[in-house]
This record gives structure tokens, C-alpha cells and sequence, in this order.
């Protein structure tokens, strides 16, 4: 982009001028043009991050994209508006150099003054750009500012602001259809519907990863879990696995949890593991309490644990799944990673094959390579999970209960 701005701004000096300089001299003003307009950005992003901080949102650091910036914060602002006054930083910051350009351009050297009036032109046009009203531009975080402090509602702010970007998105993307028509503005309807298309799929993206934030912070482990174990008395021989069709070997046994218990209380599992030095003729002579481990054992996790907590904890251990414990210490479900994939692309609007969840399930992944856990990662990098929540919830089950029957 250095490079593209750089000749366009040569091309105008060239112009204006009618090669009345050196053609290097040229090239210099345009990389000059160039590196005040990277310098613009830098300062409107660091106005933003200072409003932010004036507003007491964490500012963890700005990485700039070629003449666009993204910063990284930690928990947004909490009211419309203080969430206003940091959006508008960036345009004011824009339109104040701006002025200070269109100022100093005044009766000095011609060369000069084409530099500084470029960069108060391009920075004119930033502020205009950045005011549109579409998400996750400044104009569009100001429109939701406006609509969340008038409703009362950020919520019905975010859709004010969405619905708002597509329009905007739509409509340019039709003026670009129109321009088509005009003779010799190909270039321009190109860009037009370019910048259309990208703003639909920025307002798409931006809004899908807002849902599945919410949905992996609001709903609950209970909510998705699913029963695939299978409860048996402690007190039967191993071969009631197999009679059961829970195994037929132990090289071809089933991926089904068998729980164990005795009087209604809990005591343990098994797994073809634990016995497989056992000829299979002789499996009628032991009992499953022989071969029981502790439920401790075990990944495992409470009923009442936001989604994302069940990302974390399945990422840090090889089981395909984790056994859900209701509020009473008894084992209520199980959770994998499909079952979290599964409730994210509904939220989504979307659903996948069966053939495709179960060989998800059966490779121990997400479907179609979602990963859940970087998007975690990321909330817990902006602050909007904080580190008292992670003590909360990683706190250690209590594998036996005290009596409640199974």
C-alpha cells in the first residue's frame, strides 16, 4: 500500500506541476505523502486508545494495516456515552490535522504547500470514511452509541448499527451496478462494488463473532450436555460388557463411558483398558469392581460452567469428551467438541450433516476446522474473560457423592 500511494501521490505532484521539477523530486513528495498519511493513522489510533483510557478501558496495544489501525483493548466501555467519546476521537483527530494542513499551506513554497495539502485532503477523506455509518467503522460504533443511549439498550444499539451497515453496504453496492453504465467509470463502479462487497462480509464477520461470544459466555454446560454413558452395577461380571454389545474385544470395544455404581451410590468406571491382559474366556469369573477406577479420574466438569470453559478444558486433555456433574455431584451428561460446534452453528443459522458430526466426533475434532479455542483465547486476551472467572471455574469436582442414587 506504501508503494501504491506512494505513485499515486507522483503522479498528481507530476501533474500539478506539469514537469516543472525532476522527476525524483516527484517521488520523494509522493513517499513523503506516503509516510505523513502511515503517521495520520498512527495519531488517530493513538487518540482513540487515549480516549479509551480516559474512559478506563485497558489498552493492550495498536497494530496498524496498512492505512487502517486495529487496537487491542480489554473489556469495551460499559455505557453508550463513553463509548461515544472514544469513537469519535479517531474522526476528530483526522479532521483537526485536516485543518492544521489546509493552515500551514497558506503562501509558503509551492512544493510544500502540494505536500500539505494532499495529506489535509487524505485526511479529510479518512474522517469521512471512517464516519460511515457501518460497523466496525467509527461511524458505525458512534450510530450505535446513539441508538444503545436513546433505547436503553446496547443490544438493540448493535442491530441499529448492523442493520444500518448493510444498507450502506447495499446501496453502495448498487451505485457501483450504476456506474457500470457510465462510459469510461469502469474503474470507479469497481471499486464501488468492491468496497460494497467487503463491507457486507466485514459486517457478517463482525457480527457472527459477536454471537458466538455470547453464546459461549450464556449458555451453560446443561444446556448442550448429552448422556452417552451407560450405568451398571459394580457387582456384574465383565462379560455383561459384552453382552450388553458394549464390547466384542478389546480391539473393536465401544467408545461408550460405562459408569459404575452400587446401592444407588457412585463408585467408579471402567474401560476395555483396564482388563485387557484377561483372556476372554475367563471374563465370566471377574466383576467389574475388580477393574473400577475413581469417577476422579475422569475429565470432568460442572453443569452450570459456561461454554467456554468446556473449550478450555477439553483443549488441555486428550478425552474426546468430559463428564457433566450436575449441581448435586452426580454425573448428569457428557460434552465434546461437536456438541459445542453444534450449538454455535445453530446460533449461526446453520447445520451440519450428521456423516460429518460423527466423523468429527470420531477424530476427537471441531467440524469443518472451527476453532473454537483461539476465539476463547481471544475474548481472554480482551479482557472479557477475566482471569477470577478462570479460578472460579477451574475448580476441581468432587469425583463420589455422598449417597444421592444414580
Amino acid at each position: 500500500m506504501l508503494i501504491i500511494f506512494t505513485r499515486i501521490a507522483q503522479v498528481q505532484f507530476s501533474r500539478t506541476f506539469a514537469d516543472q521539477f525532476p522527476a525524483w523530486q516527484g517521488w520523494c513528495i509522493g513517499f513523503l505523502t506516503s509516510i505523513f498519511l502511515l503517521l495520520s493513522v498512527v495519531l488517530r489510533e493513538i487518540a482513540h486508545s487515549f480516549a479509551a483510557l480516559n474512559e478506563g478501558v485497558k489498552v493492550y496495544g495498536i497494530t496498524i494495516f496498512s492505512f487502517s489501525g486495529i487496537k487491542s483493548i480489554g473489556n469495551p466501555s460499559s455505557t453508550a456515552m463513553s463509548q461515544l467519546r472514544v469513537a469519535s476521537a479517531g474522526p476528530i483527530t483526522s479532521i483537526s490535522i485536516s485543518i492544521v494542513c489546509f493552515s500551514l499551506s497558506a503562501n509558503i513554497n509551492p512544493i510544500l504547500q502540494n505536500l500539505l495539502t494532499q495529506i489535509g485532503v487524505i485526511n479529510l477523506l479518512l474522517a469521512v470514511f471512517n464516519l460511515l455509518p457501518a460497523l466496525p467503522l467509527d461511524g458505525g460504533v458512534i450510530l450505535k452509541s446513539l441508538a444503545w443511549y436513546f433505547t436503553g439498550s446496547e443490544r438493540k444499539g448493535h442491530r441499529v448499527a448492523i442493520a444500518s451497515g448493510r444498507f450502506f453496504s447495499l446501496g453502495v453496492i448498487i451505485l457501483g451496478v450504476l456506474t457500470l453504465t457510465v462510459p469510461g467509470a469502469a474503474f470507479l463502479a469497481l471499486c464501488l462494488i468492491t468496497f460494497g462487497w467487503f463491507g457486507l462480509t466485514s459486517i457478517r464477520s463482525h457480527d457472527q463473532i459477536t454471537i458466538v461470544q455470547k453464546t459461549l459466555s450464556n449458555t451453560s454446560v446443561k444446556e448442550i450436555s448429552k448422556r452417552r454413558f451407560r450405568v451398571l452395577e459394580q457387582d456384574q461380571p465383565l462379560k455383561r460388557l459384552s453382552d450388553l454389545g458394549l464390547i466384542s474385544s478389546i480391539e473393536n470395544c465401544s467408545k461408550e463411558w460405562v459408569l459404575l455404581c452400587s446401592s444407588g451410590r457412585w463408585v467408579g468406571y471402567i474401560t476395555p483398558e483396564f482388563f485387557k491382559d484377561v483372556p476372554l474366556e475367563h471374563w465370566n469369573q471377574y466383576l467389574l469392581a475388580d477393574y473400577k477406577k475413581p469417577l476422579s479420574d475422569l475429565p470432568s466438569i460442572s453443569e452450570k460452567s459456561p461454554l467456554w470453559v468446556a473449550v478450555l478444558a477439553l483443549e488441555k486433555q486428550k478425552d474426546q469428551r468430559l463428564l457433566v456433574f450436575n449441581l448435586a455431584g452426580l454425573p448428569s451428561g457428557t460434552i465434546d467438541k461437536v456438541d459445542l460446534s453444534e450449538i454455535v452453528l445453530k446460533e449461526l443459522g446453520l447445520k451440519l450433516p450428521k456423516t460429518i458430526l460423527e466423523e468429527a466426533r470420531k477424530n476427537n475434532s471441531y467440524p469443518l476446522g472451527i476453532s473454537l479455542v483461539k476465539l476463547v483465547e481471544q475474548m481472554m486476551k480482551n479482557s472479557l474473560i477475566q482471569k477470577s472467572e478462570l479460578d472460579k471455574w477451574f475448580v476441581e469436582i468432587p469425583s463420589e457423592n455422598k449417597g444421592s442414587e444414580s
